[in-house]
């Protein structure tokens, strides 16, 4: 089913265009990290007390299975993106790789949990180095280290684009759209909905 309004289609075509209505939710979590491994990095965005907007830097932890949709990310509980998620759980997780102009935004609520067997399950010896060794003989940088924590993101929706074709054939696609005054999508727009998220999320993370 459309997420737009016939007059939204009429106005936006190029959104109606690369609207995708025949993809399995399998596909689309298939591509959705597809997406997410290009691009590596996302920006976690909080609320803070006074309302303003956040956003950082972080680097999601590998899916545990194909079916995963949760973002999970390994962090220093000191870190003021805590106190954010203490006062407003909502937030938003966005990728993009730049090369192919694919991206991805989790709009959903975070979580913090300290557990020892899921820090040692997503533990990797590099992480250390964003910690430290404070050479006190408990704030080790390693995963036994009390700072370390877990954000698990459980997403609302999901929205990301995916592109069709290499660069070259999207600039063709481009300048002949711009020649012919037809508008054109060189990609596919997805969405993960609520209910889709539902069918999932309750056998990730929480059933370890």
């Amino acid at each position: 089913m459309s997420d737009l309004s016939p007059e939204q289609a009429r106005l936006d075509p190029y959104s109606s265009i690369a609207e995708s209505t025949n993809v399995t939710l399998q596909e689309k979590i298939t591509g959705l990290h597809t997406v997410i491994q290009k691009a590596k990095v996302g920006m976690l965005v909080t609320r803070d007390v006074n309302g303003n907007l956040h956003s950082r830097a972080m680097t999601p932890t590998k899916p545990l299975s194909d079916t995963q949709l949760n973002l999970v990310f390994l962090a220093n509980n000191a870190s003021h993106k805590f106190g954010d998620i203490e006062h407003d759980a909502h937030v938003n997780v966005s990728f993009c790789d730049a090369s192919s102009t694919d991206w991805a935004s989790y709009s959903g609520r975070a979580r913090v949990t300290e557990d020892q067997e899921l820090i040692s399950k997503l533990w990797s010896p590099i992480l250390t180095g964003y910690f430290g060794d404070l050479k006190d003989g408990v704030h080790k940088g390693d995963k036994t280290d009390p700072r370390v924590a877990v954000i698990e993101v459980v997403p609302d929706e999901i929205k990301y684009w995916i592109t069709n074709h290499s660069s070259a054939v999207r600039t063709t696609e481009v300048a002949y759209a711009a020649a012919t005054g037809k508008a054109t999508a060189p990609g596919q727009s997805r969405i993960i909905s609520k209910e889709e998220v539902s069918v999932h999320v309750s056998e990730e993370l929480t059933a370890i």
